[in-house]
């Protein structure tokens, strides 16, 4: 008996292992259709998309589901190193904490900001469940 006992502790340990959530869940534009998006409370949530800021451009928070999402900082542009171009695009990404158990969205909206009144050129828009 003590064999069959070790095994099902072993084999536990083991599928405990197997159902751990990932510390850090990234989403790009193109993973959009993974939206609604399920997280659980201590990950870190990343949101990356395609910005290219010297065209007036820029992504806004529009809703930043602060019930659930506590961000880590600003938004961070980078331009990818080799494309060697003034003026090429890049990416923004904001980074967040799960804070809070509960159903938000999560709404950016793509424009220049000195345009309110004309439609955003893009949007995202993503549900989020938090256990």
């Amino acid at each position: 008996m003590p064999a069959y006992r070790l095994m099902l502790a072993l084999s536990c340990a083991l599928l405990s292992a197997c159902a751990q959530k990932p510390s850090t869940v990234t989403l790009t534009q193109s993973q959009q259709s993974k939206c609604p998006l399920n997280l659980y409370v201590g990950q870190q949530f990343n949101l990356t998309l395609p910005s290219n800021p010297t065209t007036g451009f820029r992504w806004k928070l529009i809703d930043p589901a602060a019930s659930v999402l506590q961000p880590l900082g600003p938004e961070v542009y980078t331009n990818p190193e080799d494309s060697g171009l003034v003026g090429s695009a890049g990416l923004s990404t904001w980074r967040f904490r799960v804070a809070n158990e509960g159903k938000a969205e999560l709404k950016l909206a793509y424009s220049q900001p000195w345009e309110p009144n004309v439609a955003p050129a893009q949007s995202f828009t993503c549900s989020l469940s938090i256990r």
